[in-house]
């Protein structure tokens, strides 16, 4: 007994699978460049929009005036319109008058000798088709619509131009006839069986038949091809003129605008390249115009800054190399300084008690001189780019630690507890002796503003950066304060003394040693809040920080 070949159908079933998703991919594919194309001939408008100030303008005035120019043209349009057809049906009603005349006449001439009323209502149409060919109208006759002395209507029925349907005669106009002795006329659709249907204007009357003394109602219907072929000609005359007169506006306010924009646009580029840097750089001034005073102006501000700049350079560069040469001059003499004093620091036991005082205030101060001449010399190097990193990996837990441990005598003089959460491990490629000047000046400075309060030390990670923070609840920082708390000697109170012996380049030294990290140091305060200084690190040296672990503000809670 053999098996059906099952596995030869699910083969099938495969090759058409893969067969109906090859059709597919191209298809995605071409989907996938019409998005793209898209969204390309979307954007590029809407950035031109955002960046032209001519473009916008331009686009701004062709919108406005084709507007403009479609309202006035439409209502030239509707009253062109209404007088032509206004026109047309006032010599209509006039020519049925004057046809009803010579019909009525030659009636009156024939009498009712001819005894034959289908006869006579025959020769009486023929003549009004021949005269209709010259004068361009058709004829429609319906009755009679009322018989001799009250006598049944009927019999003859309808008579016509030649081609021309009798539902041309709108109801509403054969009513307005049987009703009305005199003339009635209204719009229409003249329904040719031959040709396509033309508006025109119908003109209705009574004529009495001698023949029978039956009333039939005649139908003039005029065509209005020829005031329609003058309002075709009159709307692409209007819109030929619109659209010219569109362009014309686009073109004249292109050279206006350019007139501005373009100067504009010189002094832009002029002020981009005095930004980065080439201070030479300055603006061509033609005329006495505003854009000449513009540009004169522009050059003054060119040269009030490049002289600025260089008075900064200049006075920046002698700041630095007194501070390197001070730094470096300092450190003979200190030492010679520090070796008396720890002379006479260890002898202060057979001083006398004032002198002994002395001694121990000597070398409290070398040892606070010392740290503002390492401080100073950190500087320097700073200043003149020779400072360096010895990377490794540094847990910021165990540095907030060992911090925490150091700065414990300071903490309990001050009453001020510092806590550490939550306790995670966190590694980054640093300095770990960077790292930890960092922290200790951050954990000192909050210590000393705590007032009394407790600190908290944060640490958090991610996969691209590393975070610590140092909250304290005590002054805070005024507004602005944050961003002026890493100058150099800044004091936010300068009432206030130091308590820690700070030199008031901790904080400048720690931003320093972030930015040669690659990282951030940022500062949050507010008064009566405290405030809070985050450390960012990248985990991995070079890589970029776009953002850090820890907020930098508190969450604000309802």
């Amino acid at each position: 007994m053999e098996l059906p070949s099952r596995p030869e159908a699910n083969s099938s079933e495969a090759d058409a699978g893969e067969t109906e998703v090859s059709r597919a991919k191209p298809l995605e594919k071409s989907l996938r460049k019409l998005a793209v194309a898209a969204r390309t001939l979307i954007a590029r408008p809407l950035r031109l929009w955002r960046r032209s100030i001519q473009f916008r303008v331009v686009v701004s005035v062709i919108a406005l005036s084709a507007v403009v120019t479609g309202f006035i043209g439409l209502q030239l349009i509707d009253q062109i319109t209404d007088g032509l057809v206004a026109n047309r049906a006032k010599a209509a009603v006039a020519e049925a008058s004057t046809e009803k005349a010579v019909a009525d006449e030659r009636l009156r001439q024939a009498g009712a000798s001819n005894f034959d009323p289908g006869a006579q209502l025959a020769q009486l149409v023929d003549s009004m088709v021949v005269r209709s060919k010259v004068r361009g109208f058709e004829v429609v006759v319906i009755g009679p619509i009322k018989g001799a002395a009250g006598a049944p209507t009927g019999g003859i029925g309808l008579r016509t131009s030649p081609g021309v349907s009798a539902s041309s005669v709108p109801a509403s106009l054969q009513r307005a006839v049987e009703r009305s002795e005199g003339a009635s006329w209204t719009y229409t659709k003249i329904n040719y069986i031959d040709r396509a249907d033309v508006a025109g204007v119908a003109v209705g009357n009574r004529i009495v038949l001698p023949s029978d003394g039956g009333t039939y109602a005649t139908y003039f219907l005029f065509p209005m091809d020829g005031e329609a072929k003058t309002l075709s000609l009159v709307r692409s005359a209007l819109l030929a003129a619109g659209a010219l007169l569109v362009l014309l506006v686009a073109l004249l306010t292109w050279l206006v605008t350019r007139q501005v924009v373009a100067p504009i646009q010189i002094v832009r580029r002029v002020a981009e390249r005095i930004s980065s840097g080439r201070l030479e750089e300055r603006v061509k001034v033609k005329g006495v115009d505003d854009i000449a005073r513009l540009s004169a102006s522009v050059n003054q501000m060119a040269d009030a800054l490049q002289k600025q700049i260089r008075q900064l350079e200049e006075l920046s560069r002698v700041q630095r190399q007194f501070v390197s040469d001070v730094s470096h001059e300092l450190r003979t003499p200190l030492t010679t300084v520090r070796m008396a004093g720890d002379v006479l620091h260890d002898a202060r036991e057979d001083f006398e008690p004032v002198a002994a005082r002395a001694a121990e205030l000597l070398q409290a101060e070398l040892n606070r001189f010392e740290g503002l001449l390492a401080d100073l010399l950190e500087i320097s190097r700073f200043d003149a780019g020779a400072a360096g990193l010895e990377t490794d990996d540094v847990d910021l837990t165990e540095v907030a630690r060992s911090v925490i441990a150091n700065t414990q005598p300071l903490a309990d003089k001050r009453g001020v507890t510092v806590r550490l959460m939550p306790s995670v491990r966190v590694l980054a490629e640093a300095d770990v002796r960077r790292v930890e000047r960092i922290v200790r000046n951050l954990v000192t400075n909050a210590i000393d503003h705590a007032e009394g309060r407790d600190i908290e030390i944060t640490v958090a990670g991610d996969e691209h950066a590393a975070a610590l923070g140092v909250r304290d609840y005590g002054v805070g920082l005024a507004p602005g304060a944050s961003a002026m708390v890493f100058n150099r000697f800044w004091r936010a109170d300068p009432a206030r003394a130091r308590t820690s012996g700070g030199t008031g380049l901790g904080l400048s030294i720690a931003l320093e040693d972030a930015r040669l990290h690659g990282g951030t140091l940022q500062a949050w305060g507010a008064l009566g809040e405290g405030a809070h200084f985050r450390l960012t690190l990248p985990r991995k040296i070079g890589e970029p920080v776009t953002h850090s672990p820890l907020p930098l503000a508190p969450e604000v809670t309802p």
